[in-house]
């Protein structure tokens, strides 16, 4: 067997299980879980019927460079998010949404052989990262978030040394778990890292579509244009329909950027063998051409945050995120045993289910930035949600 999976940690998902096994929920209250972050919103029509009406391509081989009218439809609406020109030929790849792209990038663009190489992701995480770290024969290097300045990444911990053993770097804009939006200065420096250093950049940014300010978040592809960075050397913007559309069944995104680097992926993607089907790429092209079901997606979480928000911050160290749909709150100061402790004794008395922050992040320097946290997904309809905040006030105030 290959001796690198014996280097990945258990999943967070597993992790709770575990802490939860033991335990038996207050059967007074029914179940209610934020703790996973699959959205819950009906899936539009506008998708569900442009598959229906395209299932005859079920009977081909697709292909894994994609359609035109699917690449022609990414490049379309990158154009009018980020007022970017892409040429869908060479800059636009379809994938099997972020998570199948963000670990199969590494596999592309990581050098097994160099001496101490090394791949960089916030610190917490989505765990992809790390896994796709450790398979391509490299070792993962944390950079932690810091509260002092809006959980924006603390690039500050990071030598030159290690900036030159670095060669992929994971960023996450809107953050996961922090929701937290780079700035234009962050993206700037970054870009200069990376012509100075020579690595690539995978900027995850399967969260942009749902913010609750009038603007959008930045996007790495905006900010590279504004800097003239119009070939977007070393950069690999990533995407997917699965919480812009409530689409997280039909597995598909796309990736964009550096027409070098994605030649090299496709190159490895025709062997991993992971080509989006014809009829999933048709639908998928109709929901990259339509924005009025995504208006009405971030509509109802807006909605859902102002309800929800207040409550939780009454009895929690907790803020409106930038962007995103998860609430990272602080857990109350007299839980000894942090966000594990509270998570487990909110699973028990109240039937609700959170994630704890150090699951979802590493040890460094004998600190986790998680710790002393818990990730709440608001995923599921309003007032599931808010039954789910007054019992966490109701918890926050007798335990």
């Amino acid at each position: 067997m290959n001796p690198l999976l014996s280097r990945l940690q258990p999943y967070p998902f597993e992790r709770l299980r575990a802490l939860f096994a033991s335990v038996t929920p207050n059967p007074e209250f029914r179940a209610i879980s934020l703790g996973i972050g699959e959205p819950k919103h009906p899936t539009p029509r506008v998708i569900t019927d442009a598959l229906n009406a395209n299932l005859s391509g079920l009977a081909t081989y697709p292909a894994t460079g994609g359609t035109p009218a699917f690449k022609q439809a990414c490049a379309e609406w990158a154009q009018r998010r980020y007022g970017v020109a892409l040429d869908p030929a060479t800059q636009i790849l379809p994938v099997s949404g972020t998570r199948e792209a963000l670990f199969s990038l590494a596999q592309t663009v990581v050098d097994p052989t160099r001496s101490g190489a090394k791949v960089m992701s916030p610190n917490p995480f989505y765990q992809i990262y790390e896994g796709a770290a450790l398979l391509a024969g490299a070792d993962p290097l944390y950079v932690p978030s810091d509260p002092k300045k809006n959980f924006g990444l603390d690039w500050s911990r990071v030598t030159p040394e290690q900036w030159a053993q670095v060669q992929l770097v994971y960023v996450c804009s809107p953050g996961n778990p922090t929701g937290a939006v780079m700035t234009r200065e962050e993206w700037a420096q970054l870009f200069a890292w990376s012509d100075q250093y020579g690595f690539v950049i995978a900027a995850d940014e399967c969260y942009s579509e749902i913010y609750f300010g009038d603007e959008p978040p930045l996007g790495a592809l905006q900010v590279a244009k504004e800097l003239g960075r119009t070939d977007f050397k070393r950069l690999v913007f990533l995407t997917s329909l699965s919480k812009r559309s409530n689409a997280p069944g039909l597995r598909s995104g796309f990736v964009a950027g550096d027409a070098d680097v994605l030649k090299q992926f496709l190159l490895y993607r025709t062997y991993h063998g992971a080509a989006l089907s014809v009829a999933v790429q048709a639908a998928s092209a109709a929901a990259w051409a339509d924005e009025a079901h995504v208006v009405d997606n971030r509509e109802q979480y807006r909605q859902k945050f102002a309800a929800v928000t207040p409550l939780i911050a009454s009895v929690m160290d907790v803020r409106l995120p930038d962007a995103g749909f998860y609430l990272w709150a602080g857990v109350p100061e007299r839980f000894n045993g942090g966000d594990t402790a509270f998570a487990q004794a909110l699973y028990a008395q109240y039937n609700v289910t959170v994630l704890p922050g150090s699951y979802l992040a590493r040890d460094v320097d004998g600190h986790n930035p998680g710790a002393g946290r818990v990730r709440m997904a608001l995923v599921a309809e309003t007032a599931e949600c808010v039954e789910a905040a007054q019992r966490i006030v109701s918890f926050c105030q007798t335990a």
